[in-house]
C-alpha cells in the first residue's frame, strides 16, 4: 500500500447561475452478442464508460450482449454534472434497464463504486426481473486509505451554498495500482482545468464537487434501510486495498442482503476502480462464473 497522498481542495466559484448543456457525442458502449442475455455496465460517479471496456468485451466474447451506458450529464461541464441529482443518474440508468427488458432477455446489471448501489436499487425495485447483480467496489461511505481528514467536515459544506463552489483535485494513485495506467491518468489530471472535458471520455474528471459528495450520502440513506428487501443473487468483488472506500462497505452490503445466492470475492492486488486494473481479468473471470451460474 503506498503512503496516503491526500487530494487538494480546491474553491472555484462559478458565477453563472444557469449551467448551459452542450451537445455532445456519447460515449457509450453497446455490443451484440448471440445469447438471450444482457450486461448493462455502469461506470462510477463523475467516471466514464471507458471503465467497463475491457469486460464489456470480455463478457460480449462469451456471447452476452453488452450496454455501458453513459450516466445522466456525464460528458457534460462539470459545472453541469455537478447540478445533477443521484435521482436523475439512477432515472438514466433506468431506462436503459426498461429498454434491455423489451428485448426479452434476461437482464443483468453491474456497477462500479456508486453505481453499484444503483444495481441495488434496481434489484429492490424490479426484484426478479433483475436476474442478477454485480458490485464492484461498492461505496457507502468513503473510508479508504486515501481519503483525506477533512472528509469529515465535507458534510457541513454540503447542506451550504458552498457545495457548488468547493471541489477535490484527485491526486495520486487515482484508484489505480497498475502504474503504466496510473502514469497516464496522471498526465491527464495534473493538466486539467474546472470546466473543460477534453479527455473526459477516456478518463473520467479530475474534480470531484461537494455537491456530488452530498448525492453519494444521499444515496447511501437510501439504499441502506432497503438491503433486507433485496433477494437477487449479488456478486460483490472488493480490493483489500481499496484507497477509496475500504472492505467494509461490500461487508455491511453482504450482510444486510437477503439474497440466497450471494458471494463476496476480496482482490489483494488493486485498488479502487478493479474493472480496469490490474487484477481486471480475475474480475472478469469472476462475473463470468457468477453469470453462467445463474
Amino acid at each position: 500500500m503506498q503512503r496516503a497522498r491526500e487530494m487538494s481542495l480546491i474553491f472555484h466559484p462559478n458565477l453563472r447561475k444557469t449551467p448551459e448543456k452542450i451537445a455532445v457525442p456519447s460515449d457509450e458502449i453497446v455490443l451484440k452478442g448471440s445469447l438471450r442475455r444482457t450486461v448493462i455496465l455502469v461506470h462510477g460517479l463523475t467516471g466514464t464508460p471507458n471503465e467497463m471496456r475491457y469486460l464489456a468485451f470480455t463478457l460480449n466474447k462469451r456471447g452476452y450482449s453488452v450496454c455501458c451506458p453513459q450516466l445522466a450529464n456525464h460528458g457534460q461541464s462539470l459545472h453541469v454534472l455537478k447540478h445533477t441529482t443521484w435521482e436523475e443518474l439512477y432515472a438514466s440508468l433506468r431506462q436503459v434497464f426498461l429498454k434491455a427488458l423489451e428485448t426479452g432477455d434476461q437482464v443483468f446489471v453491474a456497477g462500479l463504486s456508486m453505481s453499484a448501489l444503483f444495481v441495488l436499487l434496481l434489484a429492490e425495485e424490479f426484484g426478479s426481473r433483475l436476474a442478477g447483480g454485480v458490485c464492484y467496489s461498492p461505496t457507502l461511505f468513503f473510508d479508504g486509505w486515501n481519503v483525506p481528514w477533512y472528509n469529515r467536515l465535507l458534510p457541513i459544506a454540503s447542506y451550504t451554498p458552498l457545495k457548488y463552489s468547493v471541489y477535490f483535485k484527485e491526486g495520486p494513485p487515482y484508484g489505480i495500482k497498475n502504474e503504466r495506467m496510473r502514469g497516464m491518468v496522471h498526465r491527464f489530471y495534473s493538466k486539467a482545468r474546472i470546466g473543460d472535458i477534453d479527455g473526459v471520455a477516456k478518463f473520467g474528471y479530475a474534480f470531484f464537487p461537494v455537491s456530488l459528495f452530498r448525492q453519494l450520502q444521499r444515496l447511501a440513506d437510501k439504499v441502506t434501510p432497503l438491503l433486507g428487501r433485496v433477494t437477487t443473487p449479488m456478486l460483490l468483488i472488493h480490493p483489500e486495498e481499496d484507497d477509496t472506500a475500504s472492505v467494509r462497505n461490500s461487508e455491511v452490503i453482504y450482510e444486510g442482503i437477503s439474497s440466497e445466492v450471494k458471494k463476496l470475492v476480496i482482490l489483494k492486488d488493486s485498488y479502487h476502480v478493479i474493472t480496469a486494473d490490474q487484477e481486471r481479468e480475475a474480475v472478469g473471470r469472476e462475473t463470468l462464473d457468477f453469470l453462467e451460474a445463474i
